[in-house]
């Protein structure tokens, strides 16, 4: 029994040990921003619903993903505010609407709603609804409040369910107009979607804004996640001249 029990313990730190090799972080790397004139440059060779996107992105500091899901409810024009539903981490939070954005949104869900209407009138009209909410409350899912704000092209045949429902823009659609967008502006730094959200972090921090603000409004559970971003601002170390200088 002794030699068992001796044996199990070697196993036990070798398991340990391997797990901790697996557990080992990786070197952080520093987030991707692009400077002002790059984000113009970029959603000039974007057009009507993807410049909006990648607006948002920037102007709001959303993931990709929660841009794309939003729903009708979820904007407030009024206190120019976007509300993010069941972000990461499963979270709830609150960022802003840019007021710069806020006409050019407001017409593009007038055309959305028009688009809702004749899905409506073709026996369509229907969206997903999260947490079997269509089960307690039948007719939001035609209801225009619940109707996503960046919907797809086309109808299409939802696998849980086998209704055909308009879903929401896909994730691959917009990388890859942003991508040949990046290409188009000649921006030679690896840039995606996500890269706006960084952008929107850092130039907030060079504005003055402090940390905690920052990390509400991104919805990082924990300061350091939002602390990446203080490394690549150009002060204290880079306002520093060289000695060529």
């Amino acid at each position: 029994n002794a030699v068992v029990f001796f044996y199990k313990e070697i196993l036990k730190k070798q398991l340990d040990d391997f797990d901790t090799l697996i557990r080992a972080k990786r070197p952080q790397k520093l987030p991707v921003v692009l400077n002002k004139d790059e984000i113009e440059s970029l959603f000039l060779q974007l057009n009507s619903v993807y410049r909006l996107i990648a607006r948002l992105l920037y102007g709001s500091g959303l993931r990709l993903i929660e841009a794309l899901r939003l729903r009708v409810k979820d904007i407030d024009f009024k206190y120019k505010q976007i509300t993010v539903r069941h972000g990461k981490g499963a979270k709830d939070r609150v960022t802003m609407l840019p007021s710069s954005y806020s006409a050019q949104l407001y017409l593009h869900l007038k055309k959305v709603k028009i688009i809702h209407q004749q899905d409506c009138e073709e026996g369509n009209g229907e969206v997903y609804l999260p947490n079997e909410l269509d089960k307690k409350y039948p007719t939001a899912p035609k209801s225009w409040a619940w109707q996503y704000v960046f919907p797809a092209p086309n109808l299409s045949t939802d696998p849980r369910s086998g209704k055909k429902r308009r879903h929401h823009l896909s994730e691959s659609m917009v990388q890859k107009r942003i991508k040949q967008a990046v290409k188009e502006a000649s921006i030679t730094k690896q840039t995606s979607p996500h890269t706006l959200r960084h952008s929107f972090a850092t130039h907030l921090l060079e504005n003055g804004y402090d940390i905690r603000t920052v990390q509400q409004l991104l919805g990082h559970s924990n300061v350091k996640t939002t602390m990446i971003y203080t490394h690549v601002l150009n002060r204290p170390g880079l306002a520093v001249k060289s000695p060529v200088d």
